[in-house]
This record gives structure tokens, sequence and C-alpha cells, in this order.
């Protein structure tokens, strides 16, 4: 069963110079799926497109967790979202904090981030392994004050200090259902109808896409079996989105 292999095996370090870096060298000496690597601090955190992810002792969740999916190739992908749904569930249960989702794994509250996540794939002598990395703002020391108005916290939203180890052990189950949920006859369809309920960015947002070597205008129109986002443009051409960074545009009007 899933569940059983996936119970964790937590591994605690007081400064790493990333998780997702250590659980990819576990994996690769042969680590179960479940290990879970935590540290107070990263001294090179990392984030999507190779961008920093800064992380100061203590002020935020830095965690890596081995996946060895048994999912086709082209659906991998799926496992950002799954990832996403299974940090809100850990922040509703855990802070009572209700979350939005932007494409395809940015965890949001206003507008803000309140965490990232990055899952990276790897080959290992046992098969190929995702490294899924989730980083949470427990609280404001977590990012420079000039992202102030980027970036967000458990603590200023909930104005009180976030236990970080119930959140750890709230966000492993999570986890392990969703992930749970994926492998499952149906998981794919099942995650991409879970994740479009709970984000705002599945229909109708007034998007900016920025691609390798061009941006563009539109509105989302949903996600495709894979995860990728579809975005009507202007011109009533949908475009297929499956690498780059989506941010929302103010609303001149609904389409």
């Amino acid at each position: 069963m899933i569940t059983k292999a996936l119970r964790p095996l937590i591994l605690r370090f007081d400064s790493l110079t990333s998780t997702n870096t250590e659980a990819a060298q576990q994996a690769q000496q042969g680590a179960p799926e479940g290990l879970c690597v935590i540290a107070r601090e990263q001294t090179e955190g990392r984030g999507r497109a190779g961008r920093v992810w800064i992380s100061p002792p203590d002020a935020g969740l830095y965690f890596s967790l081995v996946l060895r999916p048994k999912l086709v190739a082209r659906d991998w992908p799926l496992i950002n979202l799954m990832a996403a749904l299974a940090v809100r569930d850990a922040l509703v249960e855990t802070c009572n904090l209700e979350t939005d989702i932007k494409w395809p794994n940015d965890i949001l509250v206003g507008d803000r981030k309140l965490c990232g996540i990055l899952a990276e794939t790897i080959d290992t002598e046992t098969g190929r392994a995702v490294i899924l990395g989730i980083g949470i703002n427990l609280d404001d020391r977590a990012f420079p004050p000039e992202l102030k108005d980027v970036a967000t916290s458990v603590s200023s939203l909930t104005a009180s200090a976030p236990d970080p180890e119930r959140l750890i052990l709230t966000l492993v189950p999570a986890i392990e259902r969703r992930y749970e949920t994926l492998q499952a006859n149906g998981g794919e369809a099942e995650t991409i109808r879970e994740w479009s309920l709970r984000s705002s960015y599945a229909q109708g947002r007034h998007v900016r896409v920025t691609l390798t070597e061009e941006t563009f205008d539109g509105w989302t129109r949903g996600l495709e079996p894979d995860g990728a986002l579809r975005v009507e443009t202007g011109q009533g051409e949908i475009r297929t989105v499956r690498a780059g960074d989506v941010n929302s545009l103010r609303v001149t009007g609904d389409r």
C-alpha cells in the first residue's frame, strides 16, 4: 500500500545547504520513499528556476521528502498540484488559515506568497525519484523587508507564533493522503478537480505569462490532464503553459 510505503523517517539538521540537496543524496544512496529531511536553516536554499530561497534559522519550515512515484512520466507534473493541496490542507488544520494556490503550486494569501514548492526529478540506482521541497514562511524573518509587499508569513496572518512541529506532523499525513489519491484509479482527474476548486487561478483569472523567450497576457481556462495551464489570449488563442511564471494582473473586465 502507498500509505505504508510513505511511513516517514524524519532526519533533522540544524543547518544544511539545502534540504533538497540532502534528500537527493539520501535517495541516490537508496533511501526509501517517505524519507523526510528538515533543517532549522538553509545556507543555499533554492526555489524554482534557480532562484534563491532565503532560509534564516527557525524563520521558516524547510522540508524535503523523497517520493518514488508509480505514475506514468507524463503525469509526474501533477505531483506539484498534489503537494500544493497537501500544504493547503495542513495550514487549514494546523493554523485555521485559508489559502489560495497560484499555478502550479505557490501558496498565497491575499496575493502574497506564504509557501513555495520545488519538485526535482533525479535518477537513482533503484529508478527515478522526486525530491519534493517545501518552504513555508513561519514569521517575517523568512524574507527580506523589501519583499513584504509580495510575501507573508503564518505569524503575521494569525497574530500568533506557529508550532512548526505540529505543522510537520500535520503536513506529512496530508501529503500521504493526497499522494495516495493521486496514484489511485482516476486519481489524476480527481487531483486536478480538487486543485481547480481551491485555486482562484484555475478559471477566468487575468494573468501575465512569462516564458523563456516571450511574455503574453490572457485569461486562465482550466488545466490539461497533465496539469498544464490553459490560457486564452486576447486574440482568442488557447495557449498551453507547462513551464513559466504566471502572475495575476488587475482585472480590466470579465472574460
